[in-house]
């Protein structure tokens, strides 16, 4: 009985494992393949900062975002282009369609100044 429950254990954990690998690309994203004429932006990350407080960029032109955390985990998420970045995805390519500023959030807690580890993408 002992060996059944162990067994189903094992099942259950390596099926668990499974399906936390296999939804990593369920939400449609921006494509990784970098567009030759999209504007270059590359965004570093620290502890508890981004290198630049803000990123410009033109409406309506193909933006490429390179992510690197230099120090520490950290991603670099835009919700309104529903870009997200971290160390296993370094790259985007989308076309930005509205104006305005949009907040560019680390989404991985990363110790005590994670709250304000925050930037902006300036769309012009």
């Amino acid at each position: 009985m002992k060996k059944l429950i162990v067994i189903l254990g094992v099942i259950a954990l390596a099926l668990g494992l499974a399906a936390c690998g296999s939804n990593q690309n369920s939400a449609p994203s921006p494509s990784a393949a970098p567009d030759p004429n999209a504007q270059q932006v590359k965004i570093e990350a620290t502890n508890w900062q981004f290198n630049q407080p803000e990123y410009h960029v033109k409406k309506g032109q193909p933006v490429t975002i390179t992510f690197d955390s230099k120090q520490g985990m950290h991603s670099a998420t835009l919700k309104d282009f529903n870009v997200k970045l971290d160390t296993n995805n370094k790259t985007a390519t989308f076309t930005p369609d509205k104006a305005g500023s949009f907040e560019i959030r680390c989404m991985i807690p990363c110790g005590q100044g994670h709250a304000n580890m925050v930037s902006k993408l300036v769309v012009d």
